[in-house]
C-alpha cells in the first residue's frame, strides 16, 4: 500500500473509476490513449471471479488479458450507475452492461438471471486506482444452466 500524497475529492475518486470503465469499453485503452494499467498503482490489486486476486501490474495485464481474449465487445451503461462514497478512498460503483462473450451476446435483464448486472468495489487513493474487486457473474452467455436445476424451467 502506498503513502498517501494528495487528498481527492469522491468526484475525483468517481472520475478515475470512470476512466477505468471506459478503457474497458475502449479495449483497454484510456481517453488519453494510455493503457489501462496507468490508472494502477504499482501494487494495486484486482480480483475477478473464477479468476483470483491479480497482484501488481504485471498480473492485472495477465487477469485483464485473459478475461478481455473472452470478450467481442463490451459496454457499460453509465447513466444507470448507482454510486456509493465511503468519505475515505473507498468507492463502490453497481451497474449494467451489455456485450459479446466468445459463447454468446448478453444484456443486462435479458434474462432477468443472466448476465451483465456487476458491483465493483474501487479504493482510489493518489489519482491511481489501489484495489479494485469485480462482483459480477462471469457466466455472460448464460451457457452455465446444467449445475442450476431452476434456470432450466425458465
Amino acid at each position: 500500500m502506498a503513502v498517501t500524497t494528495g487528498t481527492m475529492t469522491d468526484e475525483q475518486r468517481k472520475s478515475v473509476a470512470l476512466e477505468y470503465l471506459k478503457a474497458f469499453d475502449n479495449g483497454g485503452t484510456t481517453s488519453t490513449g494510455g493503457s489501462i494499467l496507468d490508472l494502477f498503482a504499482d501494487d494495486a490489486q484486482v480480483y475477478f471471479p473464477k479468476w483470483g486476486i491479480a497482484e501488481g501490474k504485471e498480473e492485472i495485464g495477465r487477469l485483464f488479458g485473459d478475461v478481455g481474449g473472452t470478450l467481442k465487445a463490451i459496454k457499460h451503461d453509465y447513466a444507470a450507475f448507482n454510486w456509493i462514497f465511503s468519505g475515505g478512498d473507498t468507492v463502490v460503483a453497481e451497474g449494467t452492461s451489455y456485450g459479446e462473450h466468445q459463447d454468446g451476446p448478453w444484456r443486462a435483464g435479458v434474462p432477468d438471471w443472466g448476465a451483465g448486472r456487476w458491483c465493483d468495489v474501487f479504493e482510489i487513493r493518489d489519482f491511481l486506482i489501489q484495489r479494485v474487486f469485480i462482483y459480477l457473474d462471469p457466466d455472460y452467455a448464460g451457457k452455465d444452466t446444467d449445475r442450476y436445476p431452476w434456470l432450466a424451467s425458465r
